[in-house]
């Protein structure tokens, strides 16, 4: 599973002629480290500088821990999904009945692919929104580190989003697609506006 393996074995099979893991994995692997750089910017604002914050600061770290761990499970849960997917087109159509199990299999396949992305694009927003609070009080010395933070999530939101469409595009049932698309529809502009306006707000920092 890509939450236990090193770096190095993640990347070789990420480059290698193998359609897991991909896309959706690597966008889960950007939320999870935005969450990270957000729990290291606030693990650097404690200390009697910044007593007044410890309360707020403290409960950033912890959900920033855990948004890192729920970004590492789906990046597992979408090299599965997007497994099954695989192993459903691979499915028997000698007969009606394998047939019609076999458009099912995929159509329910396709569904559960699609909706790893759609779970990702939320976490991914609330990891933009946690940078974003902790903006106002963190430690100038790694301010950046809020920057690299909010692009790593809107990495991972207009990733999640693209894999949503692929995804969603295969369905051939329209009540489905409609569902799956009205579920993350806004979430992703959402994100990538925020992310942006607070990148802008660092550098402004930065520069001044």
């Amino acid at each position: 599973m890509i939450s236990s393996e090193t770096i190095s074995d993640y990347l070789a099979r990420l480059a290698a002629r193998h359609p897991t893991p991909g896309g959706g994995a690597a966008a889960a692997l950007h939320a999870a480290q935005g969450a990270a750089l957000v729990a290291m910017v606030g693990r650097y604002t404690t200390g009697g500088k910044y007593e007044q914050h410890a309360g707020t600061v403290q409960r950033i770290i912890e959900v920033a821990d855990r948004l890192r761990d729920e970004a590492l499970h789906l990046a597992d849960a979408d090299e599965v999904a997007f497994q099954g997917v695989i192993d459903a087109y691979k499915l028997p159509t000698d007969t009606e009945a394998l047939k019609t199990a076999k458009a099912a299999g995929i159509r329910d396949a396709l569904v559960r692919a699609a909706r790893t992305p759609a779970q990702l694009i939320t976490l991914a927003g609330e990891v933009v929104d946690l940078a974003a609070e902790l903006f106002e009080v963190a430690n100038a010395s790694v301010i950046s580190d809020i920057a690299a933070a909010a692009d790593a999530a809107r990495a991972a939101a207009t990733t999640a989003r693209i894999n949503i469409d692929i995804n969603v595009v295969a369905i051939k049932d329209p009540g489905v697609r409609t569902a799956l698309s009205e579920q993350t529809d806004g979430l992703e502009e959402k994100t990538v506006l925020a992310a942006d306006r607070l990148v802008a707000r660092v550098r402004e920092r930065i520069l001044s």
